[in-house]
Parts: structure tokens; sequence; C-alpha cells
């Protein structure tokens, strides 16, 4: 890990932000939606369409200012010195305080008639230099010891685009390849075997033939460890007990070469009402979506659970997560996670495996709840992840834990734990 601290402020000083010339009040106006509550990324949608005249470096510099704004709002709220402030006031602090737009021009591109004081210096404490909730930057400090500086700081800028090959249809290297022949550059990812991260501009994936013909699904790189340990074989029965939307169903499956039994359940059932259609474009014709809970003593060979989490692994993926959590998320799913827990140990059949998996940092939901299951279940073992293929920089005191800062992945947590054998 690099000792030079890592600073989450360098790429806003290489935004079009003299394209908001014109812009501040249609800024403004949504960044008050979203200082109230409203989710960022569905502002921004009703915004850019309302708005279908801008030019690319006006819609780039609007979704900046907008997502900027949400993130770093108590770190701006410092430099103004007040948590009473207008959305433009907020917005010239971006521009000035962080961005280095000069304070005329700052001041005119959000709506102001005159450039505002600023507070200069660096912010007393975590939670204003991260801007970050009290609670949450005080968690994060006990969770993480020194490192939650940097781990904080990585949480500010936004995650890789990363795509996992589907090794059903061909190898990393001829989807490299297939990319780059439709203008997408790429390069291999640090941790897993099917691993692509996109490199330059944000491209329209979505526009691609290859992705039409499922090669690839946007995936990230720690999402993708936790289906690799499931290490799933040609002709097994899974289970991926909490499913979501598939994605890490459809690589079990490609795992499996289409064979033996897959099945899919979710205590969302409405999120899976795409998987087969996902399961039919990836070539996979064995999956099986399950509308009830899996009967105890189903006999599978393996079982996937990513259960429900407080998922502060995944916070730079929107700018105002963060701010619309409540310290009770650390607590909330723990009933939850045991109660799905205690459902995949008695799917699986003895000899058999269960994945324990989350996206956040929180003992309480990783260490304790797996701790509290192998006292209640001593005929189930921690067994080391990834034995022979997991890099060990992936491994921590005999779990799997990935990290932002670390890893460059969004944080996920998983135990490897396997049942013993009716005879032992």
């Amino acid at each position: 890990m690099s000792t030079v601290p890592f600073n989450p402020l360098f790429r806003l000083s290489s935004q079009p932000w003299s394209a908001l010339d014109g812009l501040g009040p249609v800024a403004a106006e949504a960044l008050a939606r979203i200082l109230s509550g409203e989710p960022a990324e569905r502002v921004l949608d009703r915004t850019l369409r309302a708005h279908r005249e801008l030019s690319r470096e006006g819609r780039q510099a609007l979704k900046e200012a907008v997502f900027n704004v949400g993130l770093w709002r108590r770190r701006l709220a410092f430099l103004l010195g007040s948590e009473e402030v207008s959305p433009r006031a907020l917005l010239f602090a971006l521009l000035h305080g962080l961005g280095g737009v000069p304070a005329a021009d700052a001041a005119s591109w959000a709506g102001l008639e005159a450039p505002v004081p600023l507070r200069t210096g660096e912010p007393p404490s975590l939670a204003l230099r991260a801007s970050l909730p009290d609670w949450l930057a005080d968690h994060l400090s006990r969770e993480l010891g020194p490192e939650a500086e940097d781990f904080c700081a990585h949480l500010n800028v936004p995650g890789p685009i990363t795509l996992r090959v589907n090794p059903a249809r061909m190898s990393r290297e001829a989807l490299a390849a297939r990319l780059a022949s439709e203008g997408v550059a790429t390069r291999p990812g640090s941790w897993s075997p099917l691993a692509l991260q996109v490199e330059g501009p944000r491209p329209n994936l979505y526009g691609l033939a290859s992705l039409r013909e499922g090669l690839f699904e946007v995936q990230d790189e720690g999402s993708q460890l936790l289906g690799l340990l499931v290490e799933a074989r040609p002709g097994e029965t899974v289970l991926d007990l909490c499913a979501g939307a598939g994605g890490k169903t459809l690589q079990l499956g490609a795992a499996m070469a289409d064979s033996g039994r897959l099945l899919a359940y979710d205590p969302d059932p409405e999120r899976l009402d795409r998987l087969q259609q996902r399961a039919s474009r990836a070539g996979l014709t064995r999956v099986h979506v399950l509308r009830t809970p899996p009967a105890p003593g189903l006999g599978a060979d393996r079982v996937l659970a990513d259960v429900p989490c407080s998922e502060l692994g995944s916070l730079r993926r929107g700018p105002d997560l963060r701010f619309r959590l409540t310290p009770d998320v650390l607590s909330r799913f723990i009933p939850t996670q045991r109660d799905i827990l205690a459902q995949a140990a008695d799917a699986v059949r003895p000899g058999g495996r269960v994945v324990y998996a989350t996206c956040t940092v929180n003992r309480a939901e990783n260490q304790d709840v797996v701790a509290d299951f192998l006292r209640a279940r001593p005929d189930f073992r921690l067994v080391p992840p990834g034995s022979g293929w997991l890099p060990a920089a992936c491994v921590q005191d005999g779990f799997l834990f990935v990290t932002p800062h670390r890893h460059g992945t969004d944080g996920f947590f998983a135990a490897v734990l396997e049942r013993a054998n009716a005879a032992g």
C-alpha cells in the first residue's frame, strides 16, 4: 500500500467547470432537492432530461457540480462557517474552495452576485475532512483504526467500472479485444481472473453488442471474488440464497458450465424478475428462480448467502448514500443475517460449503455473526478462503476482506464455512 496520502480532491481541479456558466439556477434547484433528501441519481436524471439542450461539457459539469456538492456538503459547510447555507453558496465553496476556480468566476457560475468568504486550513475532524456524518466517521475509526482516514478518502471518488467476462462465451483476453474493437479500452483486474476495468471516459456499455450477446456483466471486482469463493463445479446443486438482480447467480452458472441445478432465491422476489432474461442472454439454461424460500434439507453442495447489510462498503457508489443512513443501520440487519445464515446451513449437505458475505465494514454484521453461528453449529468450521488462488492481500484473520483503499474494490467481507461429513 502506498505511503503517499490519497487526495480525493485531485479530480475536482480537472472538471469542465466553465461550462457551468449560466447554469447556476439549474444546479441550485437540483441541489436543493438533493439536500432535502431526494436521491441524487434520480434528481440528476430528471434534471438532465429537462435540459436536453445542454452541451456534452455542460451536462458533465452539471453532473459533477450536483454530485460533488451532495458528496462534500459537510466540508463545504465548514468552509462557509455554517450548516445553514444556500445551495448556491455550497456550489461556490465547491468551485473555489475545493476546485481551485478563481473566486469571481466561481461566484458567477454559482449564480451569486459576489464571492463569499471561506475558511482556510484543514478541517479538524475526520467527519468534516471526509464529509461524513459524525456517527459514521466514529464507527469507521473504530473499525479501521489508523486506516480510517485513507478508507474514507477513497469513499469520495467514484469507483471504477468493472466488468466480469462470461467464461462460458469467451476468455478475458478475447473480451478485451472485442471491447477494444467497439471503442472501449480495458485492463485486467488486479484480483479476480474474470475482471476487466474500463479505462478512459465512461462508455455507454448498454449500447454495446457484446453486452447484448451476453459476453460480460457489470460487476465490482470484490463482488466477483464472493462468487469465486463458492467454487461451484459442473453437475452440482448450488443455491444463491440472496440473489438480488442475479449478477452472482450468472457467475455461478458459468462456473458450473450450465450443468447441475442452480437455484436462485431472494427475500425481495421483484429483484429476480429479470434474472431469466439475463440468464438466457448469458447462455444459461439451468437457472431456477425460487419464489418461496428453499425447504430445509435441500442438500445443496454449495450455498452463497450474500446477505442484506448496512452497505458501508459501497458508499462511493452514490454521493448522498452516507447522508441517508441513520446509526441504527449498524444493527438493523443482524437478526435477518443470522436467520439467513441458519437457513443456508440447513440447505447445505454434509460436506458442503456455505459462503456468508456482506458489503459492509462492521464487525457486528461480519465476524460477530459468524462467531455466533459457529458456537450454535459445531458441525460447521471456518476454512481459509480461496486456498491456492486468492491473493493473501485479500485475506484478513481467516476471512476475505477487501476495501477501496487497499484493493480498489468496494468493501466486502466473506466467511467460507464447511459442514462436517455425516460420518465425521
